[in-house]
């Protein structure tokens, strides 16, 4: 054995999957690859027998769960686990838990975004890991002899009632996988829950505390080099030429290259400078001397863009979305028109991970590991751009830090492999966090034009919403002609049972700006814009806002949830300085309150917020605080204190200095409740973030009387 092969890392983690797994099966030619032996292989080997593409069982009775979305964060790394644990029975203390490879065949759409993971998968998880559960009871109860009702499953034990015999999961595993599960399996009701629903510490909090948490920015694999990528500065482009004497000239440079990465449809040019570290290539990057050729292309400016989207519309009616009755008719023959227009800006995801990735070109074959949101997407994407079958693109997960949407691209990831592909060797891409900002892909910036009317009983009569701001799908599919598909995201559904006439359509605006999601998609610009407009309409109607909102949304559900926020924040009795909102985001509705006063030196303060969330079916409530909590943090960022802005062509922000960030002295008390109810579960990552624009601004208009209709607005200056 080389000398290379056997460091201590390898040679614990190699012992210890002997110890536990036995190699079930495995044949090892020389004893240098088991030193290297990852874990996928390990899987591949069958030192795990699977019984669901999501449970594999050690012949020990280990028990390893797969988690087949990206950890950004958000919990679904610890709640697949909550779930599929409660029906196959397993202690979750004692489970590993590892991330799936891309695999669209075995585990469905591997996106994570829109708040999906659990919501989109609840159902199936817990559909599985019962089967998982019974087929192995089944060959228990077959090896004993006796009747399947004597046997039951416990702590990953299968157990004979009369006898107390029992087998660990690994005894029977093997046996198990030839048995096919009853077609319809009782499932637990949730009274019966020994792990959903409960406030248990999550699996991934001690690796990220302790350090052993593998995150992009640490993977490391045999022979890898590094790369840092210094691309045009205003989005568009081509290189006229370059100068990389200084770079060659820096220890650890080794090749710098010309290179073209996939943004969407277009290509954005760049010169790539390889090193030996990530350090080298940094400073190999910043030696370069570029001549950029920006003929040709739109030097965008921020005040152009906003005036632009107001002219729009003033006079574009735009692609209706949906409509009801003849809001048209009623807006034209009222003389008490509310006409007004909200404007929200361009905004980084700044992550706290910047991207990162690695790639391996090996000609027929590529494999990518690093904090990736879609493996899927990549999959396809790559398969199309390079000429790849779609099965020989590899795509290793591992935890990302913060995604909001931005890692959902796959810009990077083609970037890593056009670099691997011309040196040849595995590669590390690096961005820096100048990078991250000044290249978006940013949400983007939105007008709205919201015009309403009330009527004699002094409800609203009709409503009208236009807005103009980039279309995401167009930059991913194209322009299809009709209106935004996300236009009315945000907007409770009841409304449109109490409302006769109303309208959302979509003004067709576009610029060179890339842009992509971000967290909570439109609904964060949605929610700002459509929840004001309610405020101010209630205002007009002279009624209570949290009262004509109760008029208008009728359903019983969202009854309770006004209830709830009413009765937590003390509504009944509040004084000055309270404000509201109701927005439904991902299958989630969730009502807001914030407080605000003025200190004796006359600074607004933000006192309190109190959140009611109605997710219906949930797994583990300390999960829905902290992401409510994290979603109203970044809420209040975007809302006060940064943006990204150009000026010719070029993003005004660069890092964290000009990009600024909330800091806890900022964070003001935040109370989480959640309703409890048994309906289909909705989304958690996402929904705590809209209502609270609307319910801060309503909440100064409370205090001071000024309407805030702008975004982000400067606390000091109110």
């Amino acid at each position: 054995m080389s000398n290379d092969t056997l460091s201590r890392r390898n040679f614990l983690r190699t012992t210890g999957l002997g110890s536990a797994g036995l190699f079930l099966g495995l044949y090892l030619p020389d004893a240098a690859r088991a030193m290297i032996m990852t874990e996928h292989e390990a899987l591949a080997a069958d030192v795990y027998t699977e019984l669901t593409a999501w449970v594999l069982i050690e012949p020990t009775g280990k028990v390893t769960l797969m988690c087949h979305r990206a950890e950004m964060g958000q919990g679904v790394y610890h709640s697949i686990a909550q779930i599929i644990a409660e029906e196959l029975e397993v202690d979750l203390a004692s489970v590993d838990i590892k991330f799936a490879q891309g695999n669209e065949k075995k585990y469905g759409s591997q996106l994570t975004g829109g708040s999906s993971t659990i919501r989109g998968s609840y159902k199936n998880l817990l559909k599985l890991s019962a089967s998982a559960r019974v087929v192995l009871t089944m060959a228990a109860a077959a090896r004993w002899a006796v009747p399947i009702a004597e046997c039951y499953a416990e702590s990953g034990h299968v157990i004979h009632k009369p006898t107390g015999k029992k087998f660990h999961f690994g005894e029977l595993v093997v046996e198990a996988a030839k048995l096919k599960a009853p077609e319809n399996i009782a499932l637990k009701p949730r009274s019966a829950y020994k792990l959903i629903g409960k406030p248990l510490h999550r699996k991934d909090t001690p690796m990220k505390t302790n350090g052993s948490a593998i995150f992009g920015l640490d993977k490391r694999i045999p022979g890898m080099v590094f790369a840092a990528v210094e691309r045009n500065p205003r989005l568009r482009g081509k290189i006229k030429s370059f100068d990389d004497s200084a770079t060659r000239k820096i220890p650890g440079v080794t090749n710098v290259i010309k290179i073209a990465m996939g943004v969407y449809e277009m290509d954005r040019e760049g010169v790539a400078v390889v090193a030996t570290s990530t350090w080298a290539a940094l400073q190999g990057k910043k030696a370069l001397k570029i001549e950029w050729d920006d003929t040709g292309f739109e030097h965008v400016n921020s005040l152009e863009i906003f005036s632009k989207q107001r002219e729009l519309l003033k006079t574009e009616e735009g692609r209706i979305l949906t409509t009801q009755g003849d809001p048209n008719g009623v807006i034209t023959q009222s003389k008490d028109l509310l006409d007004v227009v909200y404007e929200t800006p361009y905004q980084s995801h700044c992550a706290m991970e910047p991207l990162n990735c690695i790639a391996h070109h090996r000609g027929d074959t590529v494999e990518i590991w690093g904090p990736v949101q879609a493996p899927n997407w990549i999959q396809d994407y790559i398969s199309k751009k390079m000429g790849i079958a779609f099965e020989k693109v590899i795509v290793n997960m591992t935890f990302l830090g913060g995604g909001f949407g931005r890692k959902a691209l796959t810009d990077y990831p083609h970037e890593a492999l056009v670099i691997s592909k011309a040196i040849g060797l595995p590669v590390q891409v690096v961005w820096t966090r100048e990078d991250d900002a000044t290249q978006g892909p940013f949400r983007p910036g939105i007008s709205y034009r919201c015009q309403g009317v009330i009527d004699g009983n002094k409800n609203i009569s009709a409503i009208k919403f236009r807005m103009a701001g980039q279309n995401n799908d167009h930059f991913r599919s194209g322009d299809n002609g009709k209106a935004n598909r996300s236009t009315s995201e945000g907007w409770l559904k009841p409304y449109f049972e109490s409302i006769k006439n109303i309208s959302f359509a979509d003004v067709t605006f576009k610029t060179p700006i890339p842009t992509i999601f971000w967290r909570s998609v439109y609904a964060s610009t949605n929610g700002f814009a459509y929840e004001s407009f309610v405020n101010e309409l209630a205002h007009k109607s002279g009624k209570d806002p949290l009262e004509f909102r109760r008029e208008h949304l009728k359903e019983e559900r969202t009854q309770k949830l006004l209830d709830k926020v009413a009765e937590v924040s003390g509504w009944k009795n509040k004084g000055k300085g309270f404000g509201m909102a109701v927005t439904e985001c991902f299958g989630t509705t969730v009502a807001q309150v914030v407080k605000v006063s003025k200190s004796k030196g006359g600074k607004l303060k933000i006192d309190q917020v109190w959140a009611v969330v109605d997710c219906g079916w949930y797994v583990n409530p300390d999960i829905i605080h902290a992401q409510v909590e994290g979603a109203i943090v970044m809420g209040l960022g975007a809302a006060t204190i940064h943006e990204i802005t150009f000026k010719d062509g070029l993003v005004e922000q660069h890092n964290f200095y000009d990009y600024k960030m909330p800091r806890i002295t900022d964070i003001p008390p935040i109370e989480v409740h959640i309703m409890e109810n048994n309906e289909d579960a909705g989304g958690i990552g996402e929904p705590g973030l809209p209502p609270f624009a609307p319910a801060l601004t309503d909440a100064i208009f409370d205090l001071t009387g000024k309407r805030i209709r702008k975004l982000p607005f400067d606390m000091a200056s109110i």
